[in-house]
């Protein structure tokens, strides 16, 4: 899953990029409003982490920018503790959650957990799928209950596609869930990981949509 984080305190920042990617997010991290509207207009993004005040231009504005655009991509805000007119102005301009400053830094990756699951169309963590499950608040992986050790960047591609069975992701999607602005992507990364989890989930698990990309196919069982 690819993040943008929209923080213009280095400290924060740093703290939390580090722990968004110890929990093998790709996160793109952006310290005004203007370059985060600028990030938005040009990449996907499965979830933004979004401060209010931000330099240049306010997350408020941001936001409203973000939902004027018919963009629906899950927004957590941030904001201070005693901000409660914030939260709500943040909340009515089309924001999904909020996490309070200073933060704890569990919950905040539990409300994270929580949005992508319902961006999703799901409630539960658990994804079940042909045998195969996949638990989004431990990152345990099943094989017919026994458990299968994946590689952080095998996660990453098999995350999205088992959330939404039959869905088609193109390779360039997948990428862009896999590798944040600095990272280097080779050019067979995306065949290489899936090569990966059909390797240890079973080959008809995640199937070949030729001329298109890659989907996880319907039906359960």
């Amino acid at each position: 899953m690819r993040l943008l984080l929209v923080e213009d305190d280095t400290m924060i920042g740093e703290t939390v990029l580090d722990l968004l990617r110890a929990e093998h997010y790709a996160v793109d991290w952006v310290r005004d409003g203007e370059m985060a509207d600028t990030a938005l207009q040009t990449q996907t993004y499965d979830l933004v982490l979004l401060d209010l005040g931000l330099p240049h231009r306010d997350g408020l504005s941001v936001l409203r920018a973000m939902r004027t655009r018919k963009e629906r991509t899950p927004v957590l805000i941030a904001t201070a503790r005693d901000s409660v007119q914030q939260r709500i102005e943040g909340l009515d301009a089309g924001a999904d959650d909020y996490v309070l400053k200073p933060y704890d830094l569990d919950e905040m990756l539990a409300r994270i957990r929580a949005l992508l699951r319902r961006a999703s169309g799901r409630a539960e963590p658990i994804y079940e799928h042909k045998g195969v499950s996949i638990n989004t608040t431990t990152r345990e992986v099943k094989l017919d209950d026994q458990p299968v050790l994946l590689s952080a960047r095998e996660w990453a591609v098999l995350e999205p596609l088992i959330a939404r069975p039959g869905r088609v992701f193109s390779r360039l999607q997948i990428e862009e869930k896999l590798y944040g602005w600095k990272d280097g992507v080779s050019s067979n990364a995306v065949e290489v990981y899936i090569h990966g989890v059909r390797k240890k989930l079973g080959d008809e698990l995640i199937q070949n949509v030729r001329g298109v990309g890659y989907m996880v196919p319907k039906g359960a069982g």
